[in-house]
Formats: C-alpha cells, structure tokens, sequence
C-alpha cells in the first residue's frame, strides 16, 4: 500500500483509542485520505466480504489518531549532518508521529515565511509527516529585532519560539508577546535564564573533561567529581527554569498572548503553571518523556547532558502528577539529535521520537495506571486543540487518516543503531520498554510497518 492511497481500507481486528474512545473489538473504514468511521457489525460484515475494500488486520493491536509533537528538531538547513527533514520524517513515522512542529534553531535561523514555507514543503514532498515550522520570537535570534513578526502568516505558522534560547531583554519579551496576541500566535518559551546558565556551563564543562579522562574510563575519584560539578549545575539550572517561567507568565499576562511552556521540568514551575491556569491564563505546557521518565540527581542519568537536565524524583513526581491531573497539556518529545562525535562533545539532547510512546506508555499507563484515552489526548487531541488543527487528533469521521497502530502486548530493548534517525544517541540504550509501534498510517497511506 506504501506510495499509493485506497479509495476503501479497513483496518479491523483491532482496539479503537482516542481521548474520547476505547473500544476493544472495533474496525475502522478509511476513505482516501479521511476517516470514513466506524462500520456497525452488519456493515463490517459486508465490507470483509468485498473484495473491492483494501483491508489490514490489525491483529488485535490499538488503533490511535498519529502523535502530534509540539517540540522537534530536524536540524534543517545547516545541520543536515545531525538530521535532515527527509530522515526526521521517517523518525517521526517508526514514532507514530504525523505532526510536528519544528524548532528555529537551524542555521540560518529561521525567521521568515519563506524559510519556513520551504521546511514545510520539503516535508510535503517526502509524504511520510507533516511538518509545522515555527519562527524565531526575534530576527536570527539577535534579542533584539521583532519586525518579522509582522509578516507572519498565523494560519501557517501557529508557534513563535526561541527554542535553545531565551529573550533576555524583557521589554523585548514583551513587546513581542503583545504582537503575538494581537495576530493571535502561541509564544512557545524555552525557559531559561541566560545568566543561571551562563554560570552553569563552566561547570558541565569541567564535568565532561573528567568524565572524558582515560580515554572515556574516568577513576573513581573524576567521577565523584564530575557528579559535584553536574549536581551544582543543575541546581543554577533548575532556577534558571524557575526564573524564566515566573517571569514570561508574568509577562505573558499583561500582554494578553497565549503562552506555551515548554518542556517544564521543575514542581516550582509546574506549580507556577498549576497557579497562572487556577487565575484564568491561556497557559500550556508540555512534559517530556525523558523528564517524566527519568531521574537525574544521581548515577546514571546524571551524566545524562539535556536542557532542562533531568531532575530529582521529587521533580520528576511532579510532573507526572501534573499530566494525571490535567496542570501539563501535551506530551512532547523535543527530539534532538546530534552526532556521535558532538555528543562525545557535550552537545545537549538526544533523540526521542521512535521511543516517546514506549516510554510514555510504560511509565504513565503501566506505572501509573493512566488510561490509553488519556495518553492519547496528551499525544494526539491536546496538541491538536493547541495547534487549532481541527481535522485531526480523534477517531472522527472527516478527520484525517493519519493513524497509528500500537501493540502494548510487546515489550523491546532500545537500541539506537536500529533509529530510522541520524541521532542515534539515546539515554534509555539497553532499556526494556513495553509498547511497541506497529504501523503507521499518514493520510491514509502505510507509511511504517513493523
């Protein structure tokens, strides 16, 4: 079926989950590129008997609306080495994901329509995802030039964002958060305060030099070290989180915009956004999976170099508890793949898209007891609501067939030199997550198959 869409395709045999449904013996028909709907049994009956209607059995397997991620790097232009649209695409496919919205951080930094147009188009000629370019919150992420702002088109580029950077100039911040309510854009913040990290880098520099010694087998005594030299950085690091938040929700309030967090990582924070929601803010935020899986105040994942790092488990808590409870909105990968070499270096960020469902699931469904709904709407129809993207994110009829097919009977060993990614960097190497990526279908189209 790859490269080609049926008129007629049901996918039957199968669990049906979105955030309003779950149904444990369902089908569903696609019609071209749109969800047609659920047959009743007689309707299944006749379309399993007609030769004419495309079928895939789902051999028991949960049907969900693909993943729609807020937060993803594909490095394109400028760092294609790293990963490139045609390779995030396919990333994104092996991950469920038939939406994403990508960061600005490229080179050049992308601050126009054009640039992000021809990012757009680029994923549109692959076929495999689509792909929403965001804009930088000022001009090449100089701090001080929002003229471009004017000329963006809101119904193309929903999201501006400084992504790997915070405006430091608060009078800046606010200016362009009150044109950014005034064309009705989502200001996306990276929250950071550039001094707290400033004081941090020094420290994580000195702690990879250690860890680097002896060819990559630091003594024992480097490694205690390098322990004290990342814990006192992530301490400067975690009020510079806490910092940056209160300060763009304040912000963000008095110019009236819509403000989305990402990747908030603190319950200081959480609880900033738990508070600005509770006073009637339009607020969002997003989790990780990294941060909502993974504990870093001490050995292993300590070492782990990401911005924000990961926290202690009290943070960690923290955060899950705000997806429970509805304070977080989305759940977002904030992919960031990096070569080999620049790891080894100290670059922040790994890849996450081809493990965020596993990772996800078998935390918060299966450690947690959260209900798949749940998850999808933290996957799927959150984003989608933020986004305004009407047409998909729910098991509709009329909505777009962009589909994704999960196992959660099977459990997997991550290994980064199988990622469809070029960044094969992962801090869950060798870990044993369950839930698996069966298929993916984007508009219709078996785009992954297992």
């Amino acid at each position: 079926m790859r490269g080609r869409t049926a008129n007629l395709l049901l996918i039957h045999n199968a669990r049906l989950v979105d955030a309003a449904t779950d149904i444990k013996h369902g089908a569903l028909l696609l019609k071209g590129s749109k969800i047609e709907g659920q047959p009743t049994k007689e309707a299944l009956k006749e379309l399993l008997a007609d030769e004419s209607v495309a079928k895939f059995d789902a051999r028991g397997c949960t049907v969900m609306p693909s993943f729609i991620d807020m937060h993803a790097h594909f490095r394109d232009p400028g760092f294609t080495q790293k990963e490139d649209i045609e390779s995030g695409c396919h990333a994104a496919a092996a991950g469920g994901f038939g939406t994403l919205v990508l960061m600005p951080n490229t080179k050049p930094v992308v601050s126009s329509m054009a640039l992000a147009e021809e990012n757009d188009r680029k994923a549109r000629d692959c076929g495999l995802a689509q792909v929403i370019q965001s804009i930088s919150i000022t001009k090449d992420f100089g701090g001080r030039d929002i003229s471009h702002l004017a000329d963006i088109d809101a119904k193309l580029v929903p999201l501006i964002t400084e992504d790997g950077h915070e405006v430091e100039d608060s009078s800046v911040m606010f200016r362009a958060m009150q044109e950014a309510a005034r064309k009705k854009l989502i200001v996306a913040c990276h929250c950071e305060d550039p001094f707290l990290a400033a004081a941090a880098r020094p420290l994580r520099k000195e702690a990879l030099e250690l860890l680097a010694a002896n060819k990559g087998k630091p003594s024992a005594a480097q490694k205690k070290k390098a322990a004290a030299l990342l814990g006192e950085a992530n301490t400067l690091l975690e009020l510079a989180e806490d910092t940056a938040t209160f300060r763009n929700i304040r912000l963000a309030g008095e110019a009236g915009c819509r403000l989305h967090l990402c990747h908030v990582s603190t319950a200081r924070s959480m609880e900033a956004v738990r508070q600005a929601k509770g006073a009637g803010m339009h607020i969002s935020c997003e989790v990780t999976p990294h941060h909502l899986s993974l504990e870093g105040s001490k050995a292993p994942f300590l070492f782990q170099i990401v911005n924000p790092p990961l926290r202690s488990e009290a943070d960690r808590l923290a955060v899950v508890q705000a997806l429970i409870d509805g304070t977080a909105d989305v759940i977002a990968t904030d992919h960031a793949p990096h070569t080999t070499e620049d790891k080894l270096a100290g670059s922040p960020g790994f890849s996450g898209l081809e493990t965020a469902f596993a990772s996800s699931y078998t935390t918060l469904v299966l450690g947690e007891g959260m209900s798949m709904s749940m998850l999808s709407s933290l996957m799927s129809a959150h984003p989608a609501e933020l986004l305004g993207l009407r047409d998909r994110g729910l098991l509709q009829p009329g909505f777009l067939a962009d589909i994704t097919i999960v196992d959660t009977e099977t459990c997997w060993t991550v290994r980064g030199e199988e990622f469809a990614s070029k960044g094969t960097y992962t801090p869950l190497e060798g870990k044993k997550l369950c839930g698996d990526i069966a298929a993916t279908f984007f508009r219709g189209n078996i785009v992954f198959q297992r």
